[in-house]
């Protein structure tokens, strides 16, 4: 296996992995619920979305980063 292999299946996992992550995140917005007030009743921060959010943003730096690395050919083919 050369490093390009490498680096292209890691760029994989973490594209996928990113996809996953994001449909795994609870909505923002109030939506409907915001005209009435109720939505603050029921939100409360969670270490599992913290979580999300750390494992998400890491696998975005890398997916970005692997990204320039391998279009820029800076790793031998």
């Amino acid at each position: 296996m050369t490093l390009v292999l490498i680096l292209r299946t890691i760029w994989m996992f973490c594209a996928v992995g990113i996809i996953i992550l994001v449909l795994l995140h609870s909505p923002k917005g109030d939506g409907l619920s915001g005209l009435g007030g109720q939505a603050q009743l029921f939100t409360s921060t969670k270490s599992a979305e913290t979580t999300l959010n750390r494992i998400t943003w890491t696998l975005t730096v890398l997916f970005m980063g692997l990204t320039i690395v391998l279009s820029a050919g800076w790793v031998g083919r």
